[in-house]
C-alpha cells in the first residue's frame, strides 16, 4: 500500500504516475539537481510498526501527554486488518488500546486523535459504522474500552459521510470536522460534497453547520479544522470552486454560514490544498497545496485577513520536497515547519523549514530505511524537537514514529 490517502483526491496521481510525471518534466536528473539548504536536524526512529496486530500504515501524526507518551492510530493492520489505536510510550514500547473490527465500532482511521483532559481520545474512522459511512468514537485510555459517539450516514441530506479529517475540541467538549462526502446528494453525482459537522458533548447530537455545494463554495473537505476565539472555523477544501482547485473557506459557527476566503486557480497559486490551516496572532492563515505551484509539485501560501493569497514557496520536486500533504506548524517567530511525501535525495519526503523570507531549509531528508512518504503534521514539544509518522518504511516498511531533533 503506497500512500493510501491518494485516491480521495480528485486527480490527485498515485506514486507511481507521479514519478513518471516529474520525470517526463524534469528528467532523471531533477530529483537532486536542485540545491536545498544543508540539513540540521537527527532523527531518531521511537517505533517501527511491523505490520501485524501492532498496525500498519499511520498516516496521522500523533498527540502526546503530559508523562510523554504518544498517541495515534495505524490506517490499517491489528488483528483485523481495519486499522488501531495505539499508546506509545516516551522509551518506544507500543500498547494497542484498540482494534478496529471493520464493522459498525469503524474501519480505517485515517485521522489520528486528541486526548482531552480526562484521559479520553476522540477520532474518526472513514468507514464502518452503523451504515458503512463512517464514525467519530472515543477511547478510554484507561480501560481501552471503544465506543461510537456517531455513525454518519450515506445518502443523507442531513449528514456527512467518509470523515477524513479528525476533530478539534471546544471548551465545552464539543468536536467539530468534516466528511469527505454527504450532505447535499444532488452534488457530485449524488455522493455530495462534504460538510462542515459539530457533534454536541452535552446531548450527544451531531448537528451539519454547512453543507458544501461544489461551486463556489468548494467540496470535497480532507482536513481538519481550526477555531479561533470567537469560535469561527476555518478550513480547507481539496477541491471545488470556480476552478475546481479548491478553497480556503471559513464557517460561522452560530449563525452556520460559510464564506469563501480564497479559491484556487490551479496554477501557480496552488492546487488540491488537502491539510489543515494554521493561523498566527493577527489572523493571517498558512496552509499548502498537494500540487500546482510553478513546479507543479506544491506549495506553501498565506491567505492574509484581507483575502489575498500568496505563494511562500514553490516545491521544485528535488532536494527541497515534492508534494506537501500534511499543513504547517508556526513558531513565534513566524517561522514555518512542515513535510513532503516525496522528494529529497531518496525521493522519501523530507521535513523542511521555512523562514519569515521565504527561504526553505531541509530539517531531515527519509531513505526508507528511517521512514518513508511523511504525510503528517509535525507535533512541537516546546523545547525544539518535533515528533511525527511516516506511513511506509522503517525496520518492516509498514511506518514508524520519528523524533526530529536539532
Amino acid at each position: 500500500m503506497t500512500v493510501v490517502r491518494y485516491w480521495i483526491s480528485k486527480a490527485a496521481p498515485s506514486a507511481a504516475t507521479a514519478a513518471m510525471v516529474l520525470t517526463a518534466m524534469f528528467g532523471l536528473t531533477a530529483m537532486t539537481s536542485l540545491p536545498a539548504r544543508a540539513q540540521t536536524y537527527k532523527e531518531k526512529v521511537i517505533y517501527s510498526f511491523a505490520g501485524g496486530t501492532d498496525g500498519e500504515s499511520p498516516v496521522a501524526g500523533v498527540v502526546r501527554d503530559s508523562s510523554g507518551n504518544f498517541y495515534g492510530t495505524t490506517n490499517t493492520g491489528g488483528a483485523d486488518s481495519a486499522g488501531t489505536v495505539f499508546k506509545l510510550s516516551k522509551t518506544g514500547v507500543e500498547t494497542v488500546l484498540y482494534t478496529f473490527t471493520g464493522g459498525t465500532d469503524g474501519y480505517l482511521p485515517y485521522a489520528g486523535v486528541i486526548l482531552d483532559k480526562s484521559g479520553i481520545l476522540y477520532g474518526t474512522t472513514a468507514f464502518g459504522g452503523a451504515f458503512n459511512a463512517g464514525t467519530i468514537y472515543e477511547v478510554n485510555t484507561v480501560t481501552s474500552q471503544e465506543t461510537v459517539l456517531h455513525s454518519f450516514v450515506a445518502g443523507s441530506t442531513t449528514d456527512g459521510s467518509l470523515p477524513y479529517a479528525g476533530l478539534i475540541e471546544d471548551a465545552k467538549g464539543n468536536l467539530y470536522g468534516t466528511t469527505l462526502e454527504g450532505g447535499d446528494i444532488s452534488c457530485e453525482e449524488g455522493e455530495g460534497c462534504g460538510v462542515v459537522f459539530k457533534f454536541d458533548a452535552m446531548t450527544g447530537k451531531e448537528t451539519v453547520l454547512y453543507t458544501f455545494t461544489g461551486n463556489p463554495d468548494g467540496e470535497r473537505p480532507e482536513a481538519s479544522l481550526i477555531r479561533d476565539a470567537e469560535g469561527n472555523l476555518y478550513g480547507t477544501t481539496s477541491a471545488g470552486g470556480p476552478a475546481d482547485a479548491g478553497t480556503v473557506f471559513e464557517v460561522i459557527a452560530a449563525t452556520r454560514t460559510e464564506s469563501v476566503l480564497y479559491s484556487f486557480t490551479g496554477g501557480n497559486d496552488g492546487k488540491r490544498p488537502v491539510a489543515n490551516l494554521a493561523r498566527d496572532t493577527a489572523g493571517n492563515l498558512y496552509g499548502t497545496t498537494y500540487m500546482g505551484g510553478s513546479a507543479l509539485s506544491g506549495t506553501v501560501f498565506k491567505v492574509d485577513t484581507s483575502n489575498q493569497e500568496t505563494v511562500l514557496y514553490n516545491f521544485t520536486g528535488g532536494a527541497d520536497g515534492q508534494y506537501p500533504f500534511a499543513g504547517v506548524i508556526i513558531d513565534s517567530q513566524g517561522n514555518l515547519y512542515g513535510t513532503t511525501i516525496f522528494g529529497g535525495t531518496s525521493s522519501d519526503g523530507v521535513a523542511f523549514e521555512l523562514d519569515t523570507a521565504g527561504a526553505e531549509t531541509v530539517l531531515h531528508t527519509f531513505n526508507g530505511s528511517n521512514g518513508q512518504y511523511p504525510v503528517a503534521i509535525l507535533l512541537p514539544d516546546g523545547k525544539g524537537d518535533f515528533y511525527s509518522t511516516t506511513e511506509l518504511g522503517g525496520t518492516h516498511g509498514m511506518g514508524t514514529v520519528f523524533k526530529l531533533t536539532p
